[in-house]
């Protein structure tokens, strides 16, 4: 009798027992997604700086490779792997509504190793776009594989965790990626999974550090705002940038849902779509010479005090959304946080004596949460990225103040939107 409960405990409690094998899973994942996320960080910078090279070469190439790659890349996606489409994002949300399902589909290892690949071919041929989503996609499939690969059934939890570890490790920030987990991916955030999350998140940030170093994303802001510069900045940043952010919003919703001809023959037939939007993207980048990428460089220049045309931030909203629309992988985190450099850039000349830096904060806050609707999230990636932990509550102000804005605008949330469309082809034609 009492080796029969032995035996029995040892089941429960024992190295194979399954909370055990739910440890491994999420440290050996965790670990994997900082590993990762680090390794696509380094290509991705690469791809983009060789693309550079070749813009500042010969002037004319990215009339011809940015077109033809838009094309290409948006008809491989198309032809080859649907699902990693866009941003990443919202196919991690589709996923959490059937964690099984999306283990071969959504975020299949087939999916993200392409979603890898074509995300690292848009930056050579200059797309704006970012990386950050991505990861997202990423390290949710990689989260979900570790788990598959110890026995323990999947939950959205799962997904939710693994897809914050990837906000955590793209910006070297674990604060973003628990807010973001709780405003974003997770509908309803259980109790029960706060411990993954935060274990995940916090596995995965060590990593990043570790291997990278501690740095700061976009640069050390010292920069304050007293109270009145405070209530008289924060509100106009955030009307301004919220309906900025909204405006892009909405026009990506409509553009996948509008039946305005030639419109629905466009979408289609992808690569058409996308070529012809590569032309749009070219010519901008060509005639500004700024507009390509990421939009990091630029970004962290505005933050230091570097001069840009004031019609930087128009010029990268038009080629962020251009790309976001095209079909093609690719994120809107970094190019959304430049295009808020570019707001905050104009605000300057509105707000001549006051902390040129602190004011560009503010618009990226703000346009990141019009864009987003996660105004924890903004607030927590600036301060974590720039260190400006004294602008905290006007960034909060100014998050606050766009998110209702934009709600009173584009009643629906991008993300919640856009995932929908992953969740019925899903379901009801996987093979579409």
């Amino acid at each position: 009798m009492d080796i029969a409960r032995a035996r029995a405990l040892l089941r429960r409690h024992g190295p194979t027992a399954p909370i055990w094998r739910r440890r491994v899973a999420i440290l050996g994942g965790a670990i994997a997604i900082g590993i990762v996320a680090l390794a696509f960080a380094t290509a991705a910078d690469h791809a983009g700086e060789a693309f550079a090279v070749i813009a500042a070469r010969w002037w004319w190439a990215p009339l011809l490779l940015t077109p033809a790659g838009y094309a290409a890349i948006a008809w491989i996606t198309a032809r080859f792997a649907p699902e990693a489409r866009g941003s990443g994002i919202p196919q991690v949300m589709a996923a959490t509504q059937d964690p099984d399902h999306a283990m071969g589909g959504l975020v299949s290892a087939k999916t993200v190793i392409v979603k890898l690949a074509l995300t690292v071919a848009t930056l050579f041929v200059g797309a704006s776009t970012g990386r950050e989503g991505p990861t997202v996609q990423v390290a949710a499939s990689i989260m979900g594989y570790a788990h598959r690969l110890m026995a323990i059934p999947l939950r959205a939890s799962v997904f939710i965790a693994g897809g914050a570890a990837g906000v955590a490790a793209a910006f070297n920030t674990p604060l973003a990626g628990v807010a973001f987990a709780i405003e974003e991916l997770a509908a309803a955030y259980e109790q029960r999974m706060t411990l993954l999350v935060m274990t995940a998140v916090l596995i995965a940030g060590m990593v990043s550090l570790g291997l990278s170093g501690d740095y700061v994303y976009f640069g050390v802001m010292r920069q304050t705002l007293n109270v009145r510069e405070t209530l008289i900045a924060a509100p106009f940043a955030g009307i301004f940038g919220g309906l900025a952010g909204a405006l892009f919003s909405r026009a990506m919703i409509a553009t996948g849902r509008a039946k305005i001809a030639p419109l629905p023959w466009l979408r289609a037939h992808p690569a058409i779509f996308a070529g012809g939007l590569g032309i749009v993207v070219a010519v901008i980048g060509v005639a500004s010479g700024l507009t390509w990428g990421t939009g990091y460089g630029a970004a962290r220049g505005i933050i230091t005090g570097g001069e840009v045309p004031e019609w930087y931030g128009a010029a990268k909203f038009t080629t962020t959304l251009a790309t976001a629309v095209s079909g093609m992988p690719g994120g809107i985190f970094a190019p959304s946080l430049s295009v808020g450099a570019g707001i905050g850039d104009m605000l300057r000349s509105v707000f001549p004596g006051y902390p040129p830096g602190a004011i560009v904060l503010l618009g990226m806050v703000a346009y990141f949460t019009g864009v987003v609707r996660a105004p924890l999230t903004a607030v927590i990636i600036i301060s974590e990225t720039t260190a400006s932990r004294g602008l905290m509550m006007p960034l909060v102000a100014s998050a606050l103040i766009a998110d209702f804005v934009a709600q009173a605008v584009s009643k629906e949330r991008l993300y919640h939107v856009l995932a929908q469309g992953f969740v019925a082809p899903t379901k009801a034609e996987p093979s579409a």
